[in-house]
């Protein structure tokens, strides 16, 4: 091995204990998080992790940058169930969808003013809407819910599957799953649904952006 060469093995070894350390300090914080709620410390975090406050602040410069990058987790997840709703047209995607989704709502039911409303731009959720818009047409075409069936009808279900997750989380683990089961029920009926008109694409982008200064 030449002089040249020979700090490289250490390098990569510190670079190896950062990743892990990451890695660890992510799924400690949201350990945390979801026991303890939005108030749980830095101190806590690390402790959990088994390393010392200074580590995370190597990682991250405060307990925001750290939120920051559980918001950018909770899309992956959120993006990955809609890859696999997306996966097949046969109208079942949009089912598949809620359920995961109420899924992730209530794993971070006790921190979801800091996670589930994460920045996010207007564009990106409008790209989330045009995606879950595919999910209502692909489920109206393959007759697994009522043509009547709008966007602006599955954005109040999962609004309301959030707000319920939050709310009942820590004594009903199965609340919003009922909640979802019966609309899913009264979205599959063959009559109309009601004769007040859906929200539009607008509507629900204009709620969206006064809703919290964060976005949704």
């Amino acid at each position: 091995m030449t002089r040249a060469s020979e700090p490289v093995e250490p390098t990569r070894a510190r670079r190896r204990d950062a990743d892990r350390n990451h890695g660890r300090l992510l799924a400690a914080a949201r350990a945390v998080l979801g026991e303890i709620g939005a108030d749980a410390s830095v101190e806590q975090i690390a402790e959990r992790a088994g390393v010392g406050v200074g580590t995370v602040y190597r990682h991250f410069p405060n307990k925001e940058a750290l939120i920051d990058e559980l918001v950018r987790a909770v899309a992956a997840e959120v993006d990955a169930a809609m890859a696999d709703a997306l996966s097949d047209d046969d109208g079942t995607g949009l089912e598949r969808f809620l359920r995961a989704l109420g899924a992730i709502f209530l794993s971070h039911h006790r921190y979801a003013q800091l996670v589930l409303r994460g920045a996010q731009d207007e564009q990106s959720a409008q790209r989330v809407r045009n995606r879950l818009a595919r999910l209502v047409r692909n489920a109206v075409n393959a007759g697994t819910v009522s043509p009547d069936v709008k966007l602006g009808d599955v954005m109040l279900l999962v609004w309301s599957l959030e707000n319920i997750a939050v709310r009942t989380g820590s004594v009903s683990a199965d609340a919003w799953q009922r909640h979802l089961d019966i609309h899913l029920a009264g979205l599959r009926s063959g009559t109309p649904l009601s004769t007040h008109p859906a929200l539009t694409n607008p509507q629900v982008a204009q709620i969206r952006r006064a809703e919290s200064p964060r976005g949704r």
